[in-house]
């Protein structure tokens, strides 16, 4: 078990440093490294993808208040945004993992990879948003924050891949976009967390010390490490160009899509 601790440790590390960086909860990574654990820990493969996706929202609770509160410090965290589109992500959240619970694992790499190579070619391609562009109204937030919430719950991140983009779209600064979607992260992992504990609590076959689809063990080891780490992926993300930040936001997202991908065959 201590093995296991100490893999989960590096994992979350890992993670932390990138939910500073990019705002995105670092669960664009702690999927597919938790898919990879989960298959050399012997897990059945039907549930490994769910609990993936679990543990990850669940850790992302922690990751995105100590990454949040260090972008507030910065003056980073745009509040009013993070206000008007909770609704919306709290319900859309809940209702992706209602989703989520009945589909395979294979169909959720799947749909994880698509979704990642959408994005990436998005960030690389850098349209410019209208000068004129603005947020849309509450009721536009809403429907916004259903969207994303939905995904996020379907490939298990803090929705930073989404609400960031849309954040810049709207002409709101890149830094302050990760600032506030790793706000906005918060609220997606609790929605996110509570629905995958309500979706797996009666699932047979789950591993030992599960609540739900949430893993313990991983999400210990996540949590211990990534609220030390997010810190330091914040500063990172304040002595960066806007240019070279987008470019590694987009090549990771490449690199995890084809990872994830290429363990469906």
């Amino acid at each position: 078990m201590l093995t296991v601790i100490a893999i989960y440790l590096g994992v979350g590390a890992v993670a932390g440093v990138l939910a500073g960086l990019l705002g995105i909860g670092g669960g664009l990574v702690i999927v597919p490294m938790l898919v990879f654990c989960f298959t050399w820990q012997a897990i059945p493969n039907e549930s490994i993808m769910h609990i993936a996706l679990g543990t990850s929202m669940a850790s992302i609770i922690f990751t995105s208040v100590s990454s949040f509160m260090a972008h507030h410090r910065r003056g980073a965290v745009r509040w009013e945004v993070v206000r008007r589109i909770v609704p919306g992500i709290l319900l859309g959240t809940f209702l992706g993992t209602v989703v989520a619970a009945r589909l395979s694992t294979g169909f959720l790499k799947g749909f994880f990879s698509i979704f990642l190579y959408y994005v990436a070619v998005q960030m690389l391609w850098d349209k410019k948003p209208k000068p004129s562009r603005s947020l849309p109204g509450n009721a536009g937030m809403f429907g916004v924050g259903n969207v994303i919430g939905v995904v996020s719950s379907l490939v298990g991140i803090g929705g930073g891949t989404l609400s960031v983009p849309f954040m810049m779209w709207c002409n709101i600064p890149v830094h302050h976009a990760i600032g506030t979607s790793a706000a906005i992260g918060f609220p997606i992992a609790i929605a996110g967390t509570a629905g995958y504990v309500f979706n797996g609590w009666h699932v047979a076959n789950l591993p030992l010390y599960s609540v739900g689809y949430i893993y313990l063990p991983a999400l210990v080891g996540l949590v211990g490490a990534s609220v030390l780490t997010a810190p330091f992926g914040v500063k990172l993300a304040h002595s960066l160009p806007v240019a070279r930040l987008k470019r590694v936001f987009a090549v990771l997202l490449l690199l995890v899509a084809t990872r994830m991908l290429v363990s469906l065959f």
